[in-house]
């Protein structure tokens, strides 16, 4: 009996699932936990989404559909672009999948070949690197920190040498900086002279705290674009996403989700239609999450957190403990077990350099918030 295993399998674990895995642990021998490690909204999916899931379940057969989605959600998605945004997409464009990681593993197959170059930012989402390495594509880490605003330049990306392909975040995973419509325009601009195939993630939309997001959508039509409704739109594990894809790449990732994925689930799909509509219950999530914020950038420094990125999107602070310790994996260790807080080390978004840093999820209650501040001020006094 073989027991080998394949190189692709060899990539490194999502580390915060594997806080949260700690966390779930410890509270199942009747600890409190303090969830600030995923990145996800407390909040379940929006009234309307729920009430339209039941129906579904009592009308409709819910089997597969179109690999790319069905027809009145690639629709609603395309209206969403114009009256959001005041972007035209054509809804021929929209492709429909199981969460952004089936976006991004479909977009990567389609777009690189093994052997391609593809840059992404230090600290990023460490699941961009993780799938390109599984995919034999080579991972080109751009170093990025306080002078570009944790964000690439042309200039980084020159320093790199030939590239093939470049993934930003705006706002980002794990620093909620976010890129001006400028600099966007300038990065697209570049990728455009330089034919680096440009991936712009898009999955903390709607989550802003001074200014709203620029899509790439407004500035080419040659990037690919994800995004999802897990963090906006409040439905995780309903594990929906979509993306916009130039002309060249529909049929081709239409014939990979048929192969991969069939289709997405049918049940999501059907209920996600009706999340359009929910507006004002997305928006009194964002509040949340900005006194959310609020609390955090106030209670940290008191506690003796006081360097950060600047969080301008998304739901989280990604904090230099260098001054505190340099194993944050450690540190977050002694977190949960001494006072319950769940929080996620640094080295799953930037290997080189995260031993000195973290990432606190302001996605829960406010009250969680202040709680989780006042817990972790009173023990690094200790």
């Amino acid at each position: 009996m073989t027991r080998r295993i394949a190189r692709r399998a060899g990539i490194p674990p999502f580390i915060v699932m594997d806080v949260l895995r700690a966390a779930n642990k410890r509270a199942a021998t009747g600890a409190d936990v303090l969830h600030l490690e995923v990145g996800q909204p407390s909040t379940g999916a929006p009234v309307l989404v729920v009430e339209a899931a039941r129906a579904a379940l009592g009308r409709d057969v819910l089997g597969y559909t179109d690999a790319l989605g069905i027809p009145p959600l690639r629709q609603a998605i395309s209206r969403h672009y114009h009256e959001r945004y005041g972007v035209d997409v054509d809804a021929a464009r929209i492709v429909v999948t199981t969460g952004s990681s089936g976006a991004f593993i479909l977009s990567f197959l389609a777009a690189f070949d093994q052997g391609a170059r593809v840059a992404v930012t230090a600290p990023g989402y460490p699941a961009y690197r993780n799938i390109l390495s599984a995919l034999g594509i080579e991972v080109v880490e751009i170093e990025v920190g306080d002078a570009t605003r944790y964000q690439p330049t042309p200039a980084l990306l020159d320093k790199a040498g030939r590239l093939d392909g470049l993934i930003v975040a705006s706002p980002a995973n794990p620093t909620g900086t976010m890129l001006t419509a400028e600099d966007l325009k300038v990065l697209a601009d570049h990728c455009a002279r330089r034919d680096i195939r440009l991936v712009s993630d898009e999955i903390y939309h709607g989550i802003t705290y001074r200014e709203p997001a620029t899509t790439a959508l407004a500035l080419t039509e040659r990037a690919v674009v994800i995004n999802s409704f897990s963090k906006y739109f409040s439905m995780t594990g309903w594990r929906l996403g979509w993306m916009v894809l130039p002309e060249e790449l529909i049929r081709p990732v239409e014939c990979l989700a048929q192969n991969l994925f069939i289709s997405p689930p049918s049940l999501s799909q059907v209920a996600a239609v009706a999340v359009f509509g929910c507006r004002d219950e997305l928006e009194a999530n964002v509040r949340r999450y900005a006194a959310n914020r609020a609390v955090l950038l106030e209670s940290l420094p008191k506690a003796g957190l006081d360097r950060f990125a600047p969080p301008d999107g998304a739901f989280y602070l990604y904090v230099d403990i260098g001054h505190v310790t340099n194993d944050s994996a450690d540190f977050c260790k002694r977190v949960l077990a001494e006072i319950g807080v769940a929080i996620t080390p640094g080295i799953d978004f930037d290997p080189s350099r995260g031993s000195r840093t973290l990432r606190i999820s302001f996605a829960g209650s406010t009250e969680t918030m202040a709680e989780a501040a006042r817990r972790l001020g009173a023990w690094l006094k200790r």
